[in-house]
């Protein structure tokens, strides 16, 4: 399977926001990734469901929510409202997770988890089956423009073992710090759908940023 790309509104400039949703519409990205924090989870407060129900009829990618706030179930059924295709939680924000999985999945919508970068991927052998997806934080949650942390591949690798191990069919995504420095080597690496902020939205021309990475082949 060709990896999949989903550009992180995060990074958009939002006095721009008819010409940043054109881009993405009009360029190879597969999903829109759309962070959502608390301030309470994060150190930071980025936008919620207002913002995804107004934006829902203007993209055409599907809206790839990750959420990065404190007792999530609260707003499934609402995120599903909202027009989220995918739903992603946070391990470290969850105390009944297999619960937390099966709502989301009633609500008719792919359901991910998402590791923090101290987080071991061992921690998910009971749930990986359930699962459609797994993030791998790959700088600490909360902020954009952050530096890349090497040790991301290593935890690809303990995720693809473990993935293969229990037959799950989750997809691996990252997210933090991916340009086009290192985009290649995740997907090498085992990566499925890489996230790219500043990358894209920061980028002279975004779309061809956005071709660029998409457009190169791993290697087997």
């Amino acid at each position: 399977m060709k990896h999949l790309l989903a550009p992180s509104l995060l990074a958009a400039d939002f006095s721009k926001m008819e010409s940043q949703i054109k881009i993405i519409n009009q360029s190879e990205a597969d999903w829109l990734h759309l962070d959502i924090m608390d301030g309470m989870f994060v150190p930071n407060i980025s936008f919620g469901l207002p913002v995804l129900k107004s934006l829902r009829p203007h993209v055409k990618k599907p809206f790839d929510v990750h959420l990065m706030i404190v007792d999530p179930d609260r707003y499934i059924s609402d995120f599903k409202k909202a027009g989220a295709d995918l739903l992603n939680v946070h391990y470290e924000a969850c105390n009944h997770l297999h619960r937390t999985i099966q709502a989301i999945k009633n609500e008719g919508m792919k359901a991910g988890v998402t590791l923090n970068p101290h987080t071991p991927v061992f921690l998910l052998q009971e749930i990986i089956a359930e699962l459609d997806l797994v993030l791998l934080m790959s700088v600490n949650p909360g902020f954009g423009g952050q530096q890349f942390i090497p040790n991301t591949f290593k935890k690809i690798s303990d995720l693809k073992n473990l993935i293969a191990k229990s037959g799950s069919t989750a997809l691996i995504q990252v997210d933090g710090g991916v340009d086009t420095h290192n985009a290649e080597q995740l997907v090498n690496a085992g990566a499925d759908v890489l996230v790219a902020g500043s990358a894209v939205f920061n980028a002279p021309d975004p779309i061809e940023a956005i071709r660029k990475l998409k457009n190169f082949s791993a290697k087997v």
